[in-house]
C-alpha cells in the first residue's frame, strides 16, 4: 500500500483515538512522519471535505462527510443485507456476543459484531483481524476450511505460542480439535485465548467466500448452555448459507 494511502487512513485513526482536535506539529508527531508530509495529507483531506481547520494555523478536525458516506455504503453492504438479522437473532437467543469474520486466505477481518446485553460481554472491534489461529474457535474453522496438504504445511511452520495454560501445546492436539470440528461443523476454544472465555465458531460460504460466525462469552455462562449454543450456532450458518445461494 502507497505511503500516501497509509498516512490518510492512519490520520483518520489518530482523530477517533485522541477524541479532540490536533494542530498538523501534534499529528505528524502521532504519526511520526515529516511535518512536511503530513501536511500534504491534511491538506488534500481539507481540499475535499473531509477534514476542517477550526483557525489559520490552528488545530484540525474531522468533517461529517466521512460519516455520511459511510453510513449510505453501509445500508448497501450485501453481507450486512444478509447477515444482519440472522445474526441479531442467535446474539438475542443466546445473549451473548456473535461476530462475523470474512476470509481472505490465512486471515480473517471482522465485518459485523453484536454484543450481549450483560455487563460480562466479549467485545470485538469491526476492522480488526483475527490472531492466534490455533487458540481461537474462528481460527480453527479457519484452518479446517484448509485441504490436507495446506493444512500440513501451516501446521509444519505454525509457533504453538502458549497465550494461556489452556493454550493447546502441541500440533497433534491442534490437529485433532479440526478433524473433531470438521465432523460436528463447529469449533470451540476453551480459555485459549482469554482466561474465563469460551467461543465457538462454525463457517458458512457465500459466493466462493468463507464466512465465520463466533459466539463469545464468559466460561461459566456458554458452558451450561453448550450444546444449545452450538445448535443455534449450526442453524444460522445453515440459513445464512442457503441464503449465500440467492
Amino acid at each position: 500500500m502507497s505511503k500516501i494511502v497509509d498516512r490518510t487512513l492512519d490520520c483518520f485513526e489518530i482523530f477517533a483515538t485522541q477524541k479532540q482536535p490536533l494542530s498538523l506539529t501534534e499529528i505528524a508527531k502521532l504519526l511520526g512522519i515529516p511535518a512536511s508530509s503530513c501536511r500534504d495529507v491534511l491538506k488534500a483531506m481539507e481540499r475535499r471535505g473531509y477534514v476542517y481547520e477550526l483557525a489559520p494555523r490552528g488545530r484540525f478536525y474531522p468533517t461529517q462527510r466521512m460519516y455520511e458516506l459511510s453510513k449510505v455504503t453501509a445500508q448497501y453492504d450485501p453481507v450486512f443485507l444478509r447477515a444482519d438479522a440472522q445474526l441479531r437473532s442467535l446474539r438475542d437467543r443466546l445473549d451473548e456476543s456473535v461476530q462475523l469474520a470474512k476470509v481472505s486466505d490465512l486471515q480473517a477481518t471482522y465485518l459485523m459484531t453484536f454484543e450481549s446485553s450483560q455487563p460480562l460481554r466479549m467485545t470485538t472491534s469491526v476492522g480488526n483481524n483475527l490472531t492466534s489461529l490455533h487458540a481461537t474457535s474462528a481460527g480453527k474453522a479457519l484452518l479446517a476450511s484448509l485441504d490436507d496438504r495446506a493444512l500440513e504445511a501451516y501446521l509444519k511452520s505454525a509457533e504453538m505460542t502458549a497465550i494461556t495454560p489452556n493454550s493447546l501445546k502441541s500440533k497433534k492436539a491442534l490437529r485433532d480439535q479440526i478433524e473433531a470440528g470438521r465432523k460436528t461443523g463447529w469449533f470451540i476454544n476453551r480459555e485459549e485465548s482469554v482466561e474465563g472465555v469460551t467461543t465457538l465458531a462454525s463457517p458458512f460460504r457465500w459466493r466462493d467466500s468463507l464466512y465465520i460466525v463466533s459466539v463469545a462469552g464468559p466460561t461459566l455462562r456458554i458452558e451450561p448452555k453448550l450444546a444449545r449454543a452450538a445448535e443455534l450456532l449450526l442453524d444460522a450458518c445453515r440459513q445464512l448459507e442457503m441464503r449465500a445461494g440467492g
